[in-house]
């Protein structure tokens, strides 16, 4: 070979590549800018990542607080979640009646002898029919000395009749329903009227015909120990509100008897 042939001289002449840049290997500026692309390719798929780190974290927090919440609510809601008002009270004691609530048993706290036979009473009206504009209903509970006396059916029912259904005896009335009345012996006062007025105890113990003070009760004296969805009342009895699903129940005398509720979900109330 001559040395005109050597590659060192083909080189200097503008002969063929080096076997290095035949080799496909990247060479001056060609190369920084692949390398450079390649680096920013890396730079944004790590910031992909951690786009993707933190929203997963973020969700990952939105579910821990929900469940959080939840055990929360399951903690501090009744273990019964037919009761809305009076958690955690017991339950009303006896079987249950025609309207779903328990009968009430004992001896009478007093009968409807002297109760009201169609007059109107405090503004409470009788009608022939029943009044269902307003219609809500309240539970009362009496104990005189510890003792359960029931409320008697019949009460702001004139000349009631009864009908035997299958968990008890239902009044309704051949004459006339005031406002405010009682079906079953289960202590639920209906109040049922044509206007959504306000109605208090003293207006029922009226048309009951018994009387109603702050230390009698029908019959019964002595110290009163009065609640409202086992929560204390220290006011008038007679100025009790008769609200929509409310558990009143009065004490007279000692020992006093740790406040019952009833389960109105259950009810068809």
């Amino acid at each position: 070979m001559s040395s005109n042939d050597s590659p060192t001289n083909r080189r200097a002449a503008g002969g063929r590549p080096s076997a290095s840049t035949r080799s496909g290997h990247p060479s001056g500026s060609q190369g920084r800018e692949r390398i450079a692309q390649k680096k920013r390719e890396e730079e944004a798929a790590a910031a992909r990542s951690r786009r993707t780190r933190r929203l997963t974290v973020g969700a990952l927090a939105v579910v821990g607080v929900l469940v959080v919440g939840v055990m929360v609510a399951v903690t501090v809601a009744p273990s019964d979640p037919q009761r809305s008002v009076a958690v955690g009270l017991p339950v009303v004691p006896g079987p249950l009646g025609p309207e779903g609530v328990p009968i009430e048993q004992g001896p009478m706290l007093a009968s409807t002898a002297s109760a009201a036979t169609g007059q109107p009473v405090d503004g409470v009206e009788c009608n022939s029919t029943e009044q269902v504009a307003y219609h809500v209903h309240t539970h009362l509970s009496i104990y005189v000395e510890g003792v359960l006396r029931p409320i008697p059916a019949g009460i702001g029912i004139v000349s009631p009749v009864g009908q035997q259904a299958p968990a008890g005896v239902f009044d309704h009335a051949s004459q006339c329903y005031y406002w405010l009345h009682v079906h079953a012996q289960d202590g639920v006062i209906h109040i049922e009227s044509p206007a959504g007025h306000s109605y208090v105890l003293g207006q029922f113990f009226d048309l009951w015909g018994q009387p109603l003070s702050s230390d009698r009760v029908g019959p019964a004296t002595g110290p009163l120990t009065m609640w409202i969805d086992g929560h204390r009342y220290r006011g008038d009895p007679r100025a009790i509100p008769l609200g929509s699903h409310e558990d009143v129940q009065i004490d007279v005398g000692r020992p006093v008897v740790d406040p019952h509720s009833v389960r109105w979900a259950a009810t068809s109330l």
